[in-house]
């Protein structure tokens, strides 16, 4: 049978154990593996592999071995409860050994988990799948996950509630990053918060989200924009004996700068504006940024941005120049146009 995508969804938290076989197919390897990785563990439960009620099989060794298959659904393990055989990177040339243990699958055999990468419409073993009666194909699509299968995050790790600006947060982090990502990200907020009893902030969120630059680099360019020029020379050193390139300066300013100027051109305000940058910025951070989005206009801040082009350009032009004395030169200017001269 064929599943929509959330019909998938529901399948990978409560399977059906009568189902004799399931294919988990997408295009991000990593959500799928993540959902295959789901549906095992609600349907065998988490210590199935130490109790031998669980078969990993290589599509590789099927190849080469196709009776494999057949065997491992019907043997029996030392432990009670439900088996399981998973077949991992399986491809169309797979399609005539799934056939034949789908249409040799009694009650009693092993529940058949397959994955496999981006199937198209025409695919044999998707075909298969989606015209076996009771077998599904299950499509792991790129979506971001949606507030209900966050929440299922949070409560399977123990977060505490969150209030509403952090998850909101949350919400476009979700929008921005892998789940692995993601569920890493949730982890480390449970720990940040264990025995805490008070609702997570958008300030506890932004404590665990990896910063997406050097933290040298993000004050640098937070000075710059707040037109701190006194700060930009002894701030640059620090990144230099650090041994922070100058074309990484660079970037991270045109990418600060771009954030701006988006938040600054946005007709709901600079706050609307900063929410619809991605990767998302939170926390104390993301207000930071508001607030020189706010004494920022946007002609001025196109005018920063060409700067900062021709910067970079030239840095990357291989001729001999002195990049870390043209980076301070562009970095002042900056500071000197944030406070309006």
């Amino acid at each position: 049978m064929k599943l929509s995508g959330r019909d998938a969804r529901r399948l990978f938290e409560k399977p059906d154990a009568a189902m004799p076989a399931v294919l988990v197919y997408g295009a991000d390897p990593m959500r799928v593996a993540a959902a295959r990785n789901r549906l095992v563990e609600r349907l065998v439960g988490p210590h199935a592999d130490a109790e031998m009620r669980l078969a990993r099989i290589p599509a590789a060794d099927l190849r080469r071995d196709p009776a494999a298959l057949q065997d491992a659904l019907r043997a029996q393990g030392f432990f009670p409860g439900a088996r399981a055989v998973v077949v991992e990177d399986a491809t169309d040339a797979l399609t005539r050994t799934v056939d034949a243990a789908l249409s040799d699958w009694r009650p009693g055999d092993a529940t058949l988990i397959v994955s496999a990468g981006a199937l198209p419409a025409r695919s044999s073993l998707r075909k298969l799948f989606e015209a076996h009666p009771k077998a599904a194909a299950a499509p792991v699509y790129d979506d971001p996950p949606g507030r209900d299968e966050v929440e299922a995050m949070l409560a399977e790790v123990g977060a505490p509630p969150l209030n509403a600006e952090a998850m909101r947060d949350l919400l476009a982090l979700a929008a921005a990053v892998s789940p692995g990502d993601l569920r890493q990200t949730i982890e480390k907020l449970a720990l940040y918060k264990l025995g805490g009893g008070s609702p997570a902030t958008a300030e506890d969120l932004a404590a665990v989200v990896p910063s997406t630059t050097e933290t040298g680099i993000d004050e640098l360019v937070h000075a710059v924009a707040e037109g701190r020029q006194a700060e930009v020379a002894p701030l640059l050193r620090k990144l230099w004996a650090q041994g922070i390139q100058p074309v990484q300066v660079c970037i991270a300013a045109e990418r600060h700068f771009a954030a701006l100027h988006r938040a600054a051109s946005d007709p709901s305000g600079p706050e609307r504006g900063i929410a619809a940058v991605r990767p998302p910025v939170f926390g104390p951070r993301r207000n930071r940024m508001v607030r020189q989005a706010g004494r920022w206009r946007p002609e001025r801040l196109e005018t920063a941005l060409r700067l900062l082009t021709e910067t970079d350009l030239t840095l990357r032009s291989g001729r001999p120049l002195p990049m870390t004395a043209m980076v301070e030169r562009a970095m002042i200017r900056l500071a000197i146009m944030a406070r309006g001269r």
